[in-house]
Order: structure tokens, then sequence, then C-alpha cells
């Protein structure tokens, strides 16, 4: 994008990836000094998105504004995974709209999976948006404001085969300066019945691990000491040059990304309990700086269910992977995500999933009630027969159980030290300190003379179910 940049001091054209000609050095006159917001909800992905966007528009002359009332471009990313999430959406797109009556000038822009699912309904029925833009679609961004400038309805949401933005620097809207996000690939094959990302995000494709190696040379000579390896399944990482002589798949990029330095830590989300092998089990072993946590999304406990989910796998195999990880890494950090209520699930389907968290005692868990989302297998296959009371009774109950197995979990770290990089301030005290261990938990522990962006060793002297809080070890 720096090349292109280049270009538009020189012409008066530019053909940006989605093959459209607009005029460049124009558009940039016309957004210089204009003042963009941005806000992110849903998966890293999306976060990770949102710097994406923000480094195309700081290219065509707008700045960021953490303020939304200055600014003259609102753009909201949206996530379509759950009907709770849409509705937060909308109550912001209410309040921007109230803002916007007083600042007619002000475009509203909806970005990601919302834009994909409900484009007609954002722009001619409820008309509360100017700008609808797809997950692959933000390279014309630029264009597109200038169209709603004039009025038009302004929209884009055609998804790509190729798109990965790997020629893109993503502008840090987290200014801690210690932990990034690097995007490796786009999109999901998988399927399964309940979820929306394959219809919002399109099939999978995978960036050059080049640009992703670079990425991450780049940031830690930026000072950041972790990135995060993104993808809606990461497992699934495979690529190939244009004459298949070369390729790389997951556990080779780890270990690329790994011996960038062993000071800069490396993490990935998410995993596929189907897809992740032994070559990243190993891998993760093998290097120090490769974090002993996964997060690998269980579900359900039950095959019937699982099945239905099409998720790939049953409850036997997801208990042999989890058996198979502690073999290889014992001290591995493990978090999932569980569904209550989806079609047909019984009180039996519901107690198996309640003995497979028994049995494995996850150290973390995102949990919720199942929302029906259009579009998708189980809205076309299945019936949404679980009465919301219920599912939401049975979601308490893996609460409870899960706030149970946290502390628990929490509970076998007392007495130990571990490595922690400092991320920030802890928010309960200025004198605190706080950053994550290798298993990624939270550890909180008085400042002292240290800083942000630094390794020190805690011990561990007491815990909460959400926290662990000690003192730097100056013996370590």
């Amino acid at each position: 994008m720096e090349d292109l940049l280049l270009q538009l001091q020189d012409k008066k054209i530019v053909e940006d990836k989605q093959g459209e000609v607009y005029a460049g050095t124009s558009l940039m006159q016309n957004m210089e000094g204009k003042l963009f917001y941005i806000e992110s909800y849903g998966c890293q992905m999306n976060f990770s998105d949102s710097e994406i966007v923000a480094s195309i528009l700081e290219q065509s002359g707008y700045k960021v504004t953490t303020n939304y009332h200055e600014a003259d471009l609102v753009l909201i990313n949206t996530c379509s995974i759950r009907d709770k999430a849409e509705q937060t959406v909308r109550n912001r797109l209410a309040n921007f709209n109230l803002i916007k009556k007083d600042k007619p000038e002000m475009m509203i822009g909806v970005l990601g999976c919302m834009a994909e699912r409900l484009k007609k309904k954002f722009l001619e029925e409820e008309k509360i948006v100017d700008i609808v833009v797809g997950p692959d679609a933000y390279r014309t961004l630029p264009k597109l404001v200038e169209e709603a400038e004039t009025g038009q309805k302004a929209v884009n949401v055609l998804l790509s085969r190729d798109e990965t933005y790997a020629d893109i620097a993503p502008v840090r809207l987290d200014k801690n300066g210690v932990t990034g996000f690097i995007s490796i690939m786009r999109g999901c094959d998988n399927m399964c019945s309940f979820c929306v990302v394959p219809f919002t995000r399109g099939r999978e494709r995978s960036r050059d691990p080049f640009s992703i190696v670079q990425e991450a040379k780049e940031l830690f000579a930026k000072g950041y000491r972790e990135v995060t390896l993104l993808g809606q399944n990461v497992d699934s990482y495979k690529w190939k040059n244009e004459e298949e002589t070369q390729s790389v798949n997951f556990a080779q990029l780890l270990e690329r990304v790994a011996e960038v330095s062993p000071e800069l830590r490396v993490r990935f989300s998410t995993s596929h309990p189907k897809d992740i092998t032994d070559d990243v089990l190993f891998t993760m072993a093998k290097h120090e700086n490769i974090c002993n946590y996964i997060h690998l999304p269980v579900q359900s406990g039950s095959t019937e269910i699982l099945e239905k989910m099409n998720r790939g796998y049953s409850r036997e195999w997801y208990l042999g992977k989890v058996k198979r990880i502690r073999e290889i890494l014992p001290d591995c950090g493990l978090s999932t995500d569980i569904i209550t209520g989806f079609c047909g699930e019984t009180e039996e389907h519901h107690q198996d999933t309640l003995s497979l968290m028994e049995a494995v005692k996850f150290d973390m868990a995102y949990m919720f009630f199942y929302s029906e989302r259009p579009g998708t297998l189980a809205a076309r296959k299945y019936t949404d027969d679980v009465p919301e009371e219920v599912k939401r009774r049975r979601l308490s109950e893996v609460i409870q159980l899960q706030n149970k197995h946290s502390q628990w979990s929490n509970d076998q770290d007392k007495g130990k030290t571990f490595k922690v990089l400092v991320e920030k301030t802890s928010r309960k005290s200025t004198d605190d300190l706080c950053g994550r261990n290798d298993q990624n938990k939270m550890v909180v522990f008085p400042k002292s003379n240290h800083a942000v962006g630094e390794y020190v060793h805690v011990h561990i002297d007491n815990v909460t179910g959400a926290t662990l809080i000690g003192k730097v070890n100056a013996t370590v």
C-alpha cells in the first residue's frame, strides 16, 4: 500500500484489487484532515480487521479519533454470531444517528459480518447507515465514503477467494505496544450448522508465510513482545506458492514465527479440535516462547448433538484429543466454547456436557445459549425447539460448574512461580501491574520499579476465580 500511495502523487486514477477505478489524487485531497472513529465487536478477527481498516483510511488522509462526537466518519465493525451481539450494534447505531441529526455531514458505516448479512435492511429499509462494507471489501472503503458523501448508497459486500490484506501494515489501535494480533488466514470451510461465518467471511484462504513472519519481525522491532496468530481455524492454515512447489502448514508457520526471537511470545486462536495435529503440539513443546495454551471449542458434550452441529468429532474423540494434548504438553492451559440448548438438546445431552466438563476441567470457557442465525444449516434443517427458559437454566448450570473449575485450576497455582509479560496497569489499583502467564491466566502484582513490556517472574500467593495474585520473585 505504501507503493500505492506513491503512485497516487503522480496518477489521476488508480485501480484497486477489486478492479474498480477511482480518482485517487482527488480522493486523498477530499479526505485530508478528516477524522474517523471505529468501534469493534465480536471475535479477535474483527479487532484485527479494524486495524487494517484504520491503515487504509490513514493512507487516504484520515486521522483516527477516540471521540465519535468529533468524527467525520463513524464505523462499527460487527459480529453476527449471536442475536445479542446484533442488538448491541443496533443500539450503538441508534446512538450514532442521534448525533448525526445535529451533524448531518457525518457518515456512518457498518463493517464486517452484519454488513454482509443485513446490507439491504440497513441501507434501504431502516436507513440507519450510509455505508455497508463486507470483510473482503475494505480496500474500497475510501471510494465508498466518497460515494456516500454524494448521497448515493455505498455498499460492497462481495466475498473474495484470495483477499488476505497481506500487503497492508495494520495500524495498531491498542496502544499498549506490547501485544499484537497477526491475521494469518480468512474464512472458514467447516460449515458448523449453527455458524454464520462461512456465509459472512467466505471460504478459507491463507496468507503467505513471508509477510506473516515479516510482520512479526516489525512488531518485535517496535517493542512488541507477544503476537497472536489469528484465524477462524488456524489449524487449517495451508499456503502453497503458485507453482505448488513449496508449501507451509500451521506447525511450520508457528515455528517460523517463534524463531523471530526467543523474547517474542507466540499465541494462536482459534483451533478446531478435529484439525489440531501432533506436529503443532510438538512444535509448541519445542519452543519455550510458544505459549502453552490452546483454545479448543467443544460446543457440546453429547456425540448426538455434536453430529447435528456438524463438528466432525465425537465426545470420545474430543476427550482423546485432550488426553493427547496433556501427554505432549502436561502444563498446557485449556479453554473452550460451550453452547446450551441447541436444537433437540435433551436433559441427557445437557448432562453429557456437564460430565465432559468434569472430565476435562477447563481453565476457562466462553458459554452461551443457542441463538438461531438466519441462513445457517441449523436454521434450515432443525427446529429451535428448546424453550429459552430451559436454555438459560442449562447455561446457568454450565457457568456455575465452570466457575468451580476455574477456581480449582487457579488454586493449583498457589505457591508456583510464573514468567509473566507485563501488559498494563491493573484496573483495580494503579499501584499494581498485570500480565498473563504461559497458560493465559491473568497475574496481578505490585508495580515496584517494573514497567510494561518487561518479563518478570511472579510467585503466586493468592488467587481468585479469574486472577492469580503474587509478588515478583527477585531470586529467579
